[in-house]
């Protein structure tokens, strides 16, 4: 029986507000790729415009320019069996390059890295790939992925990013052959580390709007800290004193704040409302949309924020995987904070930097003897409560270090929101 989903919302966007690309004229490339013509991409507008050029430059000191070659030696020629995911963007392979020279190694030896390959002749994918370079290009956060280089080549983009060894969050928290449940700690320090990537990108010179913040686009190295990826529908925040910016309308179902789905108006704490979704994902171990849940849960922000403010309703919604080893003034206070970032206006919820601060007072909270003594026997699910049962969401396997976005059919849903999906 197949999955049945919701119908994608609608445009409201009234102007087509496209970041400006990054890419420019490569004149001066003393290869010049003889046979490759490089060329400056713009906006296209309305109209037709010019077609993809083949091949490209990037003017940007932090990043290095890889060859085809050298990327199609780093993967053993993009073999089957190094894929590592698949989404509308392409496929992610696994390399091995030299540290110091970025130079293509052999399987093993050197380090690890994911390359996204794009699909050939993708607009779409064009202006993602670019949306990624000027934002991961420029910056560089212990919390955001780092994106070490580029290919622009034969009508082929892609991308080289660190390898991240723990995949995503996303996977942790509602995959059925996941490991073991990750303990209330560790789940309190990866939202806080996921905190600290969108403050700054909040906190920049030109603040930066991420647009798709979602447990599939934290990823967690060997350590479980979290970083942030895929930054393809990143977005400038508003300038000249205006409080927004209008946009079209995408992102994922179930993450996006109410007033942008509404009106595209896409505020900075837009990206707050999202963050207030993942948490409450962390905390509870459920997926924010699951049409196999019971009627009325389907939803789990519209099911759960009722129970949040009821400290004895909140502790029938705590994973229950946890087995009760977590502190109750803790899971209390992530669920104020739940609620506060999931305010309806914009204006109401906290900025990321008072969201970072208030997780480190919950972290800062530890479970008393008496409370540990207490808990050692939770309480079973709420109701329904279920975790791991019926179908899930269309999925696609992630690769560990980045989020590339697909549909159930390896499609992009590109100018609407998209469904909720797994890595």
């Amino acid at each position: 029986m197949g999955t049945c989903w919701p119908k994608p919302v609608d445009n409201h966007s009234t102007a087509n507000t496209r970041p400006p690309s990054p890419v420019r004229s490569n004149n001066n490339d003393a290869a010049a790729r003889s046979n490759n013509q490089s060329t400056a991409v713009g906006d296209r507008g309305g109209g037709g415009g010019p077609a993809v050029p083949p091949s490209g430059r990037i003017i940007t000191p932090n990043l290095k320019m890889f060859t085809l070659e050298d990327l199609k030696s780093a993967t053993r020629n993009f073999r089957p069996d190094t894929v590592l995911g698949e989404g509308g963007f392409g496929r992610v392979f696994k390399g091995y390059i030299d540290e110091k020279t970025y130079a293509p190694s052999r399987v093993g030896v050197g380090m690890p890295v994911a390359v996204k390959k794009s699909n050939p002749d993708s607009e779409q994918g064009l202006k993602e790939w670019q949306a990624e370079v000027k934002f991961l290009g420029k910056f560089s956060h212990p919390n955001l992925v780092k994106l070490l280089g580029y290919c622009w080549e034969e009508r082929q983009f892609l991308l080289v990013y660190e390898y991240m060894q723990k995949g995503s969050l996303e996977n942790h928290l509602f995959r059925k052959d996941a490991a073991e449940p990750i303990p209330w700690d560790v789940r309190i320090n990866i939202a806080i580390g996921a905190a600290r990537g969108l403050a700054f990108l909040h906190n920049t010179e030109k603040q930066v709007i991420y647009r798709d913040f979602k447990a599939s686009n934290i990823l967690l190295d060997a350590e479980y800290n979290a970083k942030l990826s895929d930054f393809g529908l990143a977005k400038l925040g508003p300038v000249d004193g205006n409080s927004h910016v209008t946009t079209k309308v995408v992102g994922t179902y179930g993450y996006a704040a109410p007033e942008y789905m509404a009106t595209g108006h896409l505020y900075v704490k837009s990206d707050v409302y999202g963050f207030g979704v993942v948490l409450l994902e962390i905390i509870t171990g459920l997926r924010v949309l699951d049409l196999n849940r019971p009627g009325g849960q389907t939803n789990l922000v519209e099911w759960a924020k009722p129970s949040l403010p009821d400290k004895k309703k909140l502790r029938k919604l705590i994973d229950p995987r946890l087995q009760g080893n977590y502190p109750p003034k803790a899971a209390y206070g992530a669920a104020e904070l739940i609620l506060s970032c999931l305010e309806p206006d914009p204006k109401c919820r906290p900025g990321m930097e008072e969201v970072l601060e208030s997780l480190e007072q919950i972290r800062a909270i530890q479970m008393t003897p008496k409370e540990s003594r207490a808990q050692s026997k939770p309480d079973p699910p709420h109701g329904n409560h279920h975790h791991h049962y019926g179908q899930r969401p269309p999925r696609h396997t992630h690769h560990g270090a980045v989020g590339a976005r697909a549909n159930g059919s390896g499609q992009r849903q590109h100018n609407n929101l998209k469904l909720a999906r797994s890595y």
